[in-house]
């Protein structure tokens, strides 16, 4: 039951994939509309400078990878060292980008040069701005996945309910949900040779009808 999602081809669908893109242009709408409208028309910092574009592109570009990373680990239903590695470790990869980058000479930086330790660190804005932001684009994935989850569980979740809920010992209503998971196979080497050798028997009906007939 737990592969049954790879073996129907459910994780991999265009329906999924489109799911998936729509997700992904949602969160850049939020994040992009929300940024600009939050520090367009204030000070940045206390003594009264406004951004310019590489205090917005620096800022948007840390929502994009708050966001990215904490979809993933709401995705995640369990969590091993190497997953908490990567994750966390490559927003700690983004912070040490802009300490490394902004440090060079600013014929190469150019307008990131020391815009996060004397742009972005300094200014509360820049901390609250992405808390509110990834938090915002956090919420249709969240509010999809936990409607997803409730109403409409995939394999895995199944399996999760069935831990949740206790019934992992009640053999009678783990077969009745290992027999509802039971479907053709719509992939992979076994899906491919039935469909052969349904055509293949098609064919031959087909010319035995005809045999018949003459």
């Amino acid at each position: 039951m737990l592969y049954q999602e790879g073996v129907q081809n459910v994780i991999f669908s265009w329906l999924r994939i489109l799911g998936w893109m729509f997700n992904g242009i949602c969160g850049a709408s939020i994040i992009f509309f929300f940024c600009t409208s939050a520090l367009q028309h204030q000070a940045f910092r206390k003594s009264g400078e406004v951004i310019d574009l590489g205090i917005l592109g620096a800022t948007m570009c840390t929502c994009v990878v708050w966001v990215v990373n904490c979809q993933m680990a709401l995705y995640i239903s369990y969590f091993t060292l190497i997953q908490h590695i990567l994750i966390w470790g490559s927003i700690a990869v983004w912070y040490l980008f802009l300490l490394v980058y902004g440090a060079i000479t600013p014929t190469i930086s150019t307008t990131a040069f020391m815009v996060f330790v004397e742009g972005l660190v300094p200014a509360p804005s820049y901390w609250i701005v992405t808390l509110f932001v990834v938090v915002a684009a956090l919420i249709p994935y969240f509010t999809y996945s936990a409607v997803q989850m409730r109403f409409f569980p995939m394999y895995h979740n199944m399996i999760q309910w069935i831990r949740y809920e206790g019934w992992a010992d009640d053999p009678e209503y783990c077969q009745a949900i290992r027999q509802r998971s039971v479907r053709p196979t719509t992939v992979g080497v076994s899906a491919r040779l039935d469909v052969k050798v349904s055509q293949l028997t098609r064919k031959v009906h087909h010319e035995v009808h005809s045999l018949q007939q003459h």
